[in-house]
């Protein structure tokens, strides 16, 4: 199990940093509901839901926000949402993995693919790109739940495959199958994590230059804008400098 070594630039999603904040609530709030309603209005009882919720508290979404969001999947009718996966690629070969939810997969697939060929990039066929992902359950707490040598001794008590710790944060990771076991393990040991979710982490990352990178994060921003995509996963790797010159 490899403690330190950094997983940095492969899920580009709006953060701490993005200010359409309006737009993450909004992509929370249609997870949420979704979760709610294919399983249980519960999160002790829906998995799915409860990384839902713990991904809105995460990014400081109010409580009200998420209990109305949680209430909606049980009004009759309502949007009838299709989960959809996109797969292609950016400039420099970079893999790229679209999740989105939908209530018109042809509004979203014209977005999707427009944003690809707009930025140099060019949208694949299901399983063009995945085989180089593996999917998989991640964990993650702040920095300061414990050192790395205690982060990994948990990772081991708790089922976990691998624990990967920097400066920032610790993200444990283990089998899709085992997501809620290992977070419930976890969370009786170091408490409520930050996240719990499933990821698709890339078995290798490509190092991309100056003027690839900027193209790409203009390709990764203009997918993030979609209403109907909710995570963007890739597997580039941008050195630090130059993610602080292109202001990534």
């Amino acid at each position: 199990m490899a403690g330190h070594s950094k997983f940095k630039n492969i899920m580009h999603r709006k953060g701490a940093q993005d200010k359409k904040r309006a737009k993450v609530f909004a992509r929370l709030s249609k997870e949420i509901t979704v979760a709610a309603k294919l399983g249980m209005p519960d999160p002790a009882m829906n998995p799915r839901l409860r990384s839902a919720v713990l991904a809105a508290r995460a990014q400081n979404m109010p409580k009200d926000n998420i209990e109305r969001a949680i209430k909606k999947s049980e009004e009759a009718g309502g949007d009838a949402y299709e989960e959809i996966r996109y797969e292609g690629f950016a400039p420099g070969g970079i893999g790229v993995i679209v999740e989105a939810l939908t209530d018109n997969r042809n509004r979203t697939t014209s977005e999707v693919r427009a944003a690809f060929s707009k930025h140099g990039g060019n949208l694949g066929e299901t399983g063009s790109v995945s085989f180089m992902f593996d999917r998989v359950g991640e964990i993650t707490y702040p920095a300061e739940a414990g050192s790395a040598d205690d982060m990994l001794e948990a990772a081991l008590e708790a089922g976990a495959d691998d624990c990967q710790s920097d400066e920032e944060e610790h993200r444990f990771y283990c089998d899709a199958s085992t997501l809620h076991e290992v977070a419930t393990a976890l969370e009786g040991k170091l408490g409520e994590p930050r996240t719990a979710q499933l990821t698709w982490k890339p078995q290798n990352t490509v190092g991309v230059d100056d003027e690839k990178a900027e193209s790409l994060l203009k390709m990764l921003d203009a997918l993030e804008d979609s209403d109907d995509v909710q995570n963007v996963f890739a597997n580039y790797d941008i050195p630090e400098e130059v993610m602080a010159r292109l202001g990534g």
